[in-house]
C-alpha cells in the first residue's frame, strides 16, 4: 500500500490551473523529494494532501485513507515553510502545546520532549524563548514539532531553509534514522544537493505538470559515459580505442570513455585486459541532480530561466491583424 497516492489530481484557481493532472506514488520508508520552481505547484499538492485546500478533480489517499480524514492526518507531522512560532513561548512549553493539540498525555509529552530537544539539538536552550532564536535554531524546533507525536508520514516544507551546513547534515541524518524506523518522508526544497544527497526518489513539477520521476541514480546517470582508471604506471591507448569508435578523453589520473550507439562497456573491460593493462576504477558517470533538474525544466519549456528580453520573440503568422 503506498502512503501517499494521487491519480489525475487537479486544481483550478478561477482561471489558473495550479495542478493539470498529477499522478504520483510515495512508498513506506521511502524519502520523496518533489522538486519544481516557484509557482511550479508543489505547495498547493501538499496543501491538497493536508485538507488545507480542495481538489478540482482527481482522487488522492494518504496512509490508505481519503485525503481530508481524521484518521489520515492524526498519522501526519507537517512542518511548512516560513512557519512562525510566538516568541514568547520556549522550546518546551511549545511542543507542551502542540502535544495538547495532538491529544497526548502530560506523562507522555513530559517523556517525549527531552528525546525530541535532544534529537534536534536544542536540549540546552529548552526553557529559552523562541524570540531569541536564530533562523536555524526555529527550524530545528520546526522539525521536532512535527515529529513530536510520533507520525507515520512526515512532510517537511524546505526543512534546512536558514540552517548552516553543520545543521543541515544534523537534520539529513535525523531523516535518515526516521527513514530507518519506517518512517515516510515526503520533502519539498530548494537545495537540490540536500535532496540528492538523502532522497530515493524524486519528481519534477513544471507549471502544474509531473515532467519527470525516478530514482536518484537512474535520472543522474549518464548512459554510455563512464570513468576508467588503470593500475599506478599505467595508461590507456587513446588512440587505439578511438580507431574502434569510442571516444576518450582524459580526466586527471582517469579517463572518460564514451561508448557509441549499441556498445557496451565490456568491450572496454575486454581490450584493456587483452593488453594485460590493470583495470582499478570504473563507474558510470553521473551528472549532479541541479544539471538534471535544469535541463528537464529547459526542455519542458525552452528559455524558462532567461530573461524575457533574451528568450526568442514569438512569430505573427499571417501579419498582426489575425
Amino acid at each position: 500500500m503506498s502512503v501517499i497516492e494521487t491519480r489525475n489530481l487537479r486544481k483550478h484557481y478561477r482561471r489558473i490551473e495550479a495542478l493539470k493532472g498529477v499522478s504520483l506514488r510515495v512508498e513506506r520508508g521511502e524519502i520523496y523529494g518533489l522538486l519544481g520552481q516557484n509557482g511550479a505547484g508543489k505547495s498547493t499538492l501538499v496543501k491538497i494532501l493536508l485538507s488545507i485546500v480542495r481538489r478540482t478533480s482527481g482522487e488522492a489517499t494518504m496512509l490508505g485513507e481519503p485525503v481530508g480524514t481524521t484518521r489520515a492526518r492524526q498519522r501526519v507531522g507537517y512542518l511548512p515553510e516560513d512557519h512562525q512560532f510566538p516568541g514568547y513561548h520556549s522550546a518546551e512549553s511549545l511542543l507542551h502545546f502542540y502535544g495538547r493539540l495532538y491529544g497526548m498525555s502530560r506523562h507522555d509529552r513530559n517523556r517525549r520532549i527531552p528525546e525530541m530537544l535532544e534529537l534536534v539539538g536544542l536540549r540546552g536552550r529548552a526553557s529559552t524563548k523562541i524570540r531569541t532564536y536564530s533562523k536555524g535554531m526555529k527550524q530545528r524546533l520546526g522539525l521536532a514539532q512535527a515529529m513530536f507525536h510520533d507520525p507515520e508520514l512526515i512532510i517537511l516544507d524546505e526543512p534546512t531553509d536558514g540552517v548552516d551546513p553543520v545543521g543541515r547534515r544534523e537534520i539529513r541524518t535525523i531523516m535518515q534514522r526516521l527513514k530507518e524506523q519506517g518512517k515516510t518522508i515526503f520533502l519539498n526544497s530548494h537545495l537540490l544537493s540536500e535532496v540528492e544527497l538523502i532522497c530515493d526518489r524524486v519528481g519534477i513539477l513544471q507549471r502544474g505538470e509531473m515532467i519527470r520521476e525516478g530514482d536518484i541514480a537512474t535520472l543522474t546517470r549518464q548512459k554510455g559515459l563512464f570513468i576508467v582508471g588503470l593500475a599506478e604506471g599505467e595508461t590507456l591507448p587513446t588512440d587505439e580505442l578511438v580507431r574502434t569508435g569510442l571516444s576518450v578523453s582524459r580526466s586527471g589520473i582517469f579517463w572518460e570513455v564514451a561508448l557509441s550507439d549499441g556498445q557496451t562497456i565490456d568491450v572496454v573491460v575486454d581490450w584493456i585486459r587483452s593488453r594485460g593493462l590493470r583495470l582499478r576504477h570504473l563507474v558510470e558517470k553521473r551528472q549532479s541532480l541541479e544539471d538534471l533538474f535544469v535541463a528537464t525544466v529547459d526542455a519542458a519549456e525552452p528559455g524558462i530561466d532567461l530573461p524575457r528580453s533574451a528568450r526568442q520573440p514569438r512569430v505573427m503568422v499571417g501579419g498582426a491583424g489575425q
